[in-house]
């Protein structure tokens, strides 16, 4: 009896353990368990460059990753938004008969100045229909990663419905340009619709994009309306150049290197015609330029004033079409070289001007100068 009194005073001693002992394993073992399971897995997307979610056939899609959710959303836009650049890029090329027509100088700086400009333009609309569709953040490192989607399908609707404005349009300057005895009037069609056809191409690329390389045949091309342009300007269009005054010949040779750089072709008139006579050419460059020294209370340099007032001359009604009024004053050691100096300026200033002024009216675009030119050269 004492022994199996001591055995059963002995298992209620036990009993309170072994339970205590469950209280303590059982939330030990939760914690092992999750530290097994670890952080939450990163989604597809953010791991590779697929999202299971939005099949490519379906959706485009871009990723951002930034410190902060803002950031990485717009970084996710931007992804989007270098797909379309690379295809506008691509086919610039065709553009370049047209830049150079433009504006003779650096092609590849006005070809990317015209990239940027038209995929801001086209991608700008596009953009209005991707959306963020998720967002994960990295419980390690902190790092925000966004995913943003566009619909395939509603990019090719909005694609295809804008590039039939524009090939309407360019259908109706085009017809317009041919039919027109103006010769102005079809100058400035065909540059309207090759400018258009820019546009339009930027949006075929897009939809080219979107439509896994089907785009939209067009029945014109830049290259081929440039060309067209070309021929008309060299062909038909006979611009003038008179200039009277001091160093008139170089001052004239400034003025029509000036228009060539601007695609404009030019003849220059040595003699004098009668006072308010146009003769065959379209428009007349007429002028004077002049140079004299001045006095200045200077012990070490002498210095001359130079001036040049120019109009441009309609033909037919000789109507005054744009005008351009410069002057300067340029110093040196002795006098020789201080004229030369002034005629450099002289012929840059001039020439400059003279070139965008007329190129503005022949195009009809808005004058970069709205300002009227009041007479530089004194009228004694």
């Amino acid at each position: 009896m004492s022994k199996l009194g001591s055995e059963s005073s002995f298992l209620p001693r036990l009993q309170p353990l072994v339970f205590l002992g469950k209280l303590t394993l059982t939330p030990l073992c939760f914690l092992l368990l999750s530290a097994c399971a670890g952080a939450p897995k990163a989604p597809d997307w953010v791991t590779g460059t697929k999202a299971a979610a939005y099949p490519d056939e379906q959706f485009l899609i871009g990723v951002g990753q930034a410190d902060s959710r803002p950031e990485a959303e717009e970084r996710a836009y931007a992804a989007v938004s270098r797909i379309f650049r690379a295809e506008v890029t691509s086919q610039s090329q065709d553009w370049e008969s047209y830049l150079t027509l433009e504006k003779k100088g650096d092609v590849q700086t006005e070809r990317k100045l015209v990239v940027d400009t038209m995929t801001k333009v086209s991608t700008d609309k596009l953009l209005e229909n991707v959306k963020v569709a998720e967002t994960w953040k990295d419980a390690n490192t902190g790092l925000y990663s966004a995913l943003a989607v566009m619909d395939r399908r509603v990019a090719r609707l909005l694609l295809t419905s804008r590039i039939a404005e524009l090939d309407e349009g360019i259908a109706h300057d085009v017809k317009e340009s041919r039919a027109a005895a103006d010769k102005l009037v079809k100058i400035r069609g065909l540059r309207r619709a090759i400018r258009t056809h820019i546009a339009r191409d930027t949006y075929n690329g897009d939809l080219r994009v979107v439509s896994g390389g089907r785009g939209v045949p067009s029945q014109y091309s830049v290259p081929g309306l440039t060309r067209e342009l070309e021929k008309f300007l060299h062909e038909s269009l006979v611009l003038t150049v008179e200039v009277r005054g001091d160093q008139a010949q170089a001052v004239r040779q400034a003025i029509m290197e000036g228009l060539v750089r601007e695609g404009l072709p030019v003849t220059a008139r040595n003699s004098q015609l009668a006072s308010g006579e146009v003769g065959n050419a379209d428009l007349l460059i007429r002028g004077e330029a002049h140079i004299w020294p001045i006095e200045v209370p200077d012990l070490k340099f002498r210095y001359v004033r130079w001036c040049a007032d120019f109009v441009v001359l309609s033909q037919g009604d000789q109507r005054v079409v744009a005008s351009v009024a410069r002057s300067g004053r340029e110093g040196h050691l002795t006098y020789p070289e201080a004229s030369n100096r002034a005629l450099k300026s002289l012929q840059q200033d001039v020439s400059s001007a003279l070139a965008t002024t007329l190129a503005e009216h022949i195009y009809g675009d808005p004058p970069s100068d709205s300002t009227p030119a009041s007479a530089a050269c004194p009228k004694s």
